[in-house]
């Protein structure tokens, strides 16, 4: 009986990993060149954690506050047909943040789950370091 509650909550707690596991890629960062447009993009899952969408919440007024009209910010559903095909031309295959400017595509994932719930201004910083060079 107690192997079978220890089992239990294993598979409660990998059920829960998998449904909220931010993409584990390295921090992608090409050269870094001036483009007419730069955009923020957060793809994601249906299924959300609350740190999942405060990475979108506090980005998007990141973007909005920081740049206005300058920078466009645009969410999509990867269990959607949109996200699926916008995800495939990005080459994203899970949740992921990512800030694209031309053939420059620098991926801020790692940072935006780190910082979203616990220091969100950070992230803000993080993405306007990200961007300024790119405008």
């Amino acid at each position: 009986m107690k192997t079978i509650k220890v089992l239990f909550f294993a598979l409660v707690a990998l059920s829960m990993n998998i449904s909220c596991n931010a993409q584990t890629t390295k921090n992608e960062e090409t050269k870094v060149s001036k483009a007419d447009k730069v955009e923020v993009y957060y793809f994601h899952y249906t299924r959300r954690c609350l740190t999942c969408n405060t990475v979108e919440s506090v980005s998007k007024e990141a973007v909005a506050e920081l740049y206005g009209n300058k920078v466009s910010f645009t969410e999509y559903n990867l269990d959607e047909e949109a996200g699926k095909k916008k995800g495939k031309e990005l080459n994203i295959s899970g949740q992921t943040l990512l800030i694209v400017a031309g053939e420059t595509k620098i991926n801020i994932t790692n940072e935006g789950f780190m910082n979203a719930r616990s220091n969100p201004e950070k992230l803000k910083a993080i993405i306007k370091e990200k961007i300024d060079p790119l405008l």
